[in-house]
């Protein structure tokens, strides 16, 4: 279904996904070391790379929502709020908070933490530097923007659940999206007491309803021309690469969106007898039975094993 032909630039995205997991899969009992140099040798030998990245990645890069991290930076919201509500960054977006000044009080904050302010994280530059010579792209839940950061084109990339750089209507009255960073930097600069000033709370255009992040929360995600010219992208070159020495290297997919990124890259590998799928999740690098010797997990630290592939490939 992934390769049904894409009706005047525009992408069906139930197209991209697999509903149907293997039943057998395992964890791996190769030695790390062992897991490791076949990961290398892949890389090398392969037509191309498709990587698909989860949550995990940038867990591991250094973005991560929870702990210390949300504690610093958030102890005024959750003494406001409540730490009953807010247990980390994730579900503290979901909070009902008391006005549109409120919420981008908070939303402001976390985009800036999460999407304006980091730069491109070793663990992302470590990652480009293993693909950049080889056809590739990118496969993403992740809305943090970390890819491109590292040097990545914006052309091999498709960021499947929206990017925290850009606003929709609420609603929505209409399928487009607005780049934000400016006015988000104002937002994080200018707000008192948790919230920000009232002429800066975006409202759409149209239809002058509160805006909201382009995020995948509910029915209401715009995918906008941008998204599907991507998915087109994408498409194509899963097409061009059928059948070829494929290498699916996933990076910190874990069970909340499996449909989208692990389980399509087993049913592609197994489909493929070409292809090749490596995990690196710690805790979570099983593979299916059925790949037998064409499939590697690797359960450890993402950066610290991209750290010892990259050795590898010297």
């Amino acid at each position: 279904m992934i390769f049904k032909k894409i009706r005047k630039g525009y992408a069906d995205w139930r197209n991209f996904l697999c509903s149907t997991p293997a039943r057998d899969y395992v964890f791996q009992k190769d030695a790390y070391e062992d897991q490791i140099d076949r990961a290398a040798k892949n890389i090398r030998n392969t037509d191309c790379v498709i990587i698909g990245a989860g949550a995990g990645a940038s867990t591991a890069a250094g973005i991560q929502y929870g702990g210390k991290r949300f504690t610093d930076n958030f102890a005024e919201f959750i003494k406001k709020y409540g730490e009953y509500y807010m247990t980390d960054m994730y579900a503290a977006g979901f909070y009902p908070y008391p006005s549109e000044e409120a919420k981008w009080g908070y939303w402001s904050k976390h985009a800036w933490l999460n999407r304006v302010e980091p730069k491109g994280l070793p663990l992302y530059r470590t990652v480009y530097e293993l693909v950049k010579e080889k056809p590739h792209f990118v496969l993403t839940t992740n809305v943090d923007h970390q890819f491109q950061l590292a040097g990545f084109d914006k052309q091999r990339l498709f960021y499947t659940q929206g990017d925290y750089g850009l606003w929709q209507c609420s609603q929505p009255c209409h399928q487009e999206t607005y780049d934000n960073e400016e006015t988000v930097r104002r937002m994080a600069a200018e707000q008192r007491d948790m919230r920000v000033p009232s002429e800066l709370v975006p409202r759409c255009p149209r239809c002058g309803r509160p805006m909201t992040m382009n995020l995948r929360c509910d029915g209401t995600f715009v995918e906008d021309e941008g998204w599907h010219a991507a998915a087109g992208r994408y498409a194509d070159f899963l097409q061009r690469h059928r059948g070829a020495r494929v290498l699916f290297l996933e990076l910190g997919v874990g069970g909340n969106t499996p449909v989208i990124i692990k389980y399509p890259f087993w049913q592609m590998t197994m489909h493929n007898r070409n292809a090749v799928y490596a995990c690196i999740n710690r805790g979570e690098s099983f593979v299916p039975r059925g790949l037998r010797r064409r499939g590697i997990g690797i359960s450890a630290d993402i950066g610290d094993a991209l750290a010892l592939l990259s050795g590898a490939e010297a």
